[in-house]
């Protein structure tokens, strides 16, 4: 086992990487007991992978490979790069390797975790996106201590939470932009690299054994990608840990190329060649491909392998000759390499090394603890965010200003019934309508949950919770101060009683509408798309209201039943014409009728509401409303978790040969008790 983690080691420029190779080396000549490095290598990850075979499932065409017959290994202490042409299926075996892969797609083969096919415990394996899906109103600091907090156990203090994430940021060399906030788009904040060294520490705060990044340079200059990367081989060997790090790169510098301890190098899904980063050039030059003098070695081996761009290439003395000749070429050479026969050898003999028992399983922070963190992280991020509530504010204070002009002080009369119900139909309407703008904010909310529940940091009830608690105090201040201005300056009904009533159907719609929007959310993640879905909904839902179109004027086949019954309009304005005229009388202008008109009357002729019930049974059925369609957002995120697996399971190779190992924790055991 010795001999194993010391021949993994290979000369490197960065100087951290090179101490610890010192250190190991001096610590091999110890006597067993003083080890302690050795131990904990040991005690890291071996992720081992043979004949992996991913195909992916099209009705048009058939069946695609992607990936064919890989065999590799990544081992504690190391940084394994996963390098390419564009679309060669990095990312592709990346994902397959975290047990990312996408429901049409089906594998084969054999995935190992030192040596057995069991999933990795939560908080051991991390997974960096491509993507730095942050949210951009955070400092630094927060986005790392809120995450500190979430994923760490309750046994830990919050002192020792915030120290864990102080050290963390000092290890991404973050130190000097710990109160920058991550910012976005249209609010400066953090540049690339140091948003992409904050998703990495947000990943490392659990001190995973397991780290897989997708193309961690990606947007970065050569001096940023070698920072970035740099600090990321150190984290091989850091804090104590002998972490396994695989990372799939487009195109590294010559620095950042010298970081790699292995390389793997694809070529539309097959393995141009595995082994040693350092070995790559002379296995080239054996090939007939040697790489120039002064060039960059990447540059050279993915111009050999690039047929994208069909060109000739240099073999020595025999002239030029195709990319397909020179990758068929370098295939065959590599197959038929001692270093193949290495690596075969080298899964084999990791399986049969015994590498101790798998962590099986790791604290997690409670189920409260998360409710109460992602409460107050969501509750900042709205305060924050002008577009989140703040300018939807403004529009509703104009918009009810303007109503309250154009209505103001419309009296008692017999005409002012009229006048009334319109009043109080396009406030329950349109002002509720304007929820919607506050989509685009929610889209990026999903898109940082998406990332997080993956990652296994919490669940989806956690989520749901958090999201309706942050937003009842905006809701609330959204309603009384523009629901106040559009209704005392018409005069409607006096007593505050009735405005507390008139305030909380706003508040319900409100929080209805935004309901509703999560629920098509997790359906159309696309927020144009989104917007133009909630819109058209909400709109079938005013048309068949019961004001524009009275109940009992509805169509009954579709329109009434069941349209007008699950509209949320139709209570909305029911509660609020009952709020305003039961028990009040009108003078009645009719020749021949009485003198004056009922509030009942009102209701039960004019307006055609139902009766049966107060108007406080109106208003529980929107807080019911409000209550299904969180739960039915819930139950379609916990849906597409399960239905995804088993169509995937249905899609894919026969389950004999289908022998795929998901090391995401969001497979775990633990992850799914949770809520």
């Amino acid at each position: 086992m010795a001999s194993l983690i010391h021949s993994t080691f290979q000369p490197n420029t960065n100087p951290e990487i090179n101490t610890a190779i010192l250190e190991m080396e001096t610590i091999n000549r110890l006597p067993s007991k003083n080890k302690v490095v050795r131990t904990q290598l040991e005690d890291g990850v071996f992720l081992t992978w043979q004949d992996l075979c991913v195909t992916v499932s099209n009705k048009k065409s058939g069946t695609k490979s992607i990936l064919q017959g890989l065999y590799g290994y990544a081992r504690p202490g190391e940084l394994l790069a996963i390098m390419g042409p564009s679309g060669c299926g990095k990312s592709t075996l990346l994902d397959t390797l975290a047990g990312r892969l996408g429901s049409n797609i089906g594998q084969r083969g054999e995935i190992l975790v030192n040596g057995r096919k069991k999933a990795l415990a939560y908080g051991t394996s991390a997974y960096v996106t491509q993507d730095d899906t942050l949210m951009m109103t955070l400092t630094v600091r927060e986005a790392v201590y809120y995450s500190a907090q979430l994923q760490l156990p309750n046994s830990m203090s919050k002192s020792e939470k915030k120290e864990r994430a102080e050290t963390t940021i000092k290890e991404m060399g973050l130190q000097d932009a710990v109160d920058t906030r991550i910012g976005g788009w249209g609010v400066k904040g953090l540049s690339g690299g140091q948003k992409r060294r904050v998703s990495i520490c947000i990943e490392i705060i659990t001190r995973p054994k397991l780290l897989f990044l997708d193309e961690p340079t990606s947007g970065l200059d050569s001096a940023a990608s070698y920072y970035v990367m740099s600090r990321i081989a150190g984290l091989g060997q850091r804090d104590g840990i002998g972490r396994t790090i695989i990372a799939s790169i487009h195109q590294p510098s010559s620095e950042v190329f010298q970081l790699f301890h292995n390389l793997c190098l694809l070529s539309s899904g097959r393995t141009v060649y595995f082994g040693p980063a350092s070995a790559a050039s002379e296995f080239f030059t054996l090939s007939g491909f040697p790489c120039p003098t002064h060039q960059n070695p990447s540059d050279h081996f993915l111009k050999t392998i690039n047929k994208d761009f069909q060109q000739d290439v240099e073999q020595g003395l025999a002239g030029a000759i195709s990319t397909e000749e020179a990758i068929e070429i370098l295939l065959s050479s590599y197959k038929s390499s001692e270093r193949y026969k290495q690596v075969r050898k080298q899964v084999a003999e990791i399986y049969k090394q015994d590498h101790g028992e798998l962590e099986t399983k790791r604290s997690h922070a409670s189920f409260l603890t998360q409710c109460s963190v992602l409460t107050r992280r969501s509750f900042v991020n709205m305060y924050r965010d002008l577009g989140y509530y703040w300018l939807r504010l403004a529009i509703y204070m104009a918009l009810g200003l303007g109503l309250g002009t154009v209505y103001h002080n419309i009296g008692h009369s017999y005409d002012s019934i009229q006048a009334r119900g319109a009043l109080l139909s396009f406030i329950a309407s349109f002002l509720t309508f304007m929820a919607i703008g506050g989509f685009p904010s929610f889209v990026e909310d999903m898109k940082v949950f998406e990332r997080e529940r993956l990652n296994g940091h919490y669940g989806a009830a956690a989520f749901v919770i958090s999201n309706t608690l942050s937003a009842v105090p905006y809701l609330i201040l959204v309603s009384v101060i523009p629901g106040a201005i559009a209704y005392y300056l018409p005069e409607l009904r006096k007593g505050h009683e009735y405005f507390l009533y008139f305030a909380l159907v706003l508040f319900a719609c409100m929080m209805l509408v935004e309901s509703l929007m999560m629920v098509v959310a997790s359906i159309v993640p696309n927020y144009l798309m989104g917007i133009i879905t909630g819109a058209g909904i909400q709109g079938l839902m005013i048309l068949v209201g019961g004001f524009f179109r009275l109940p009992n004027d509805l169509p009954k086949p579709l329109w009434k039943y069941p349209l007008h019954e699950i509209a949320f309009h139709k209570y909305a304005y029911q509660g609020m014409f009952k709020n305003e005229f039961e028990g009040e009388v009108y003078p009645n202008n009719k020749a021949g009728g009485p003198p004056i008109i009922t509030g009942e009357e009102i209701l039960r002729d004019l307006w055609q509401a139902e009766m049966g019930y107060s108007k406080w049974g109106d208003l529980a059925v929107l807080l019911g409303m409000i209550a299904f369609y969180r739960l039915m957002f819930l139950g379609i995120i916990k849906a597409n978790e399960k239905v995804k697996p088993m169509i995937k399971a249905f899609i894919s190779m026969p389950p004999k040969q289908n022998t795929q190992v998901t090391v995401n924790p969001s497979s775990t055991p633990l992850h799914r008790e949770m809520i």
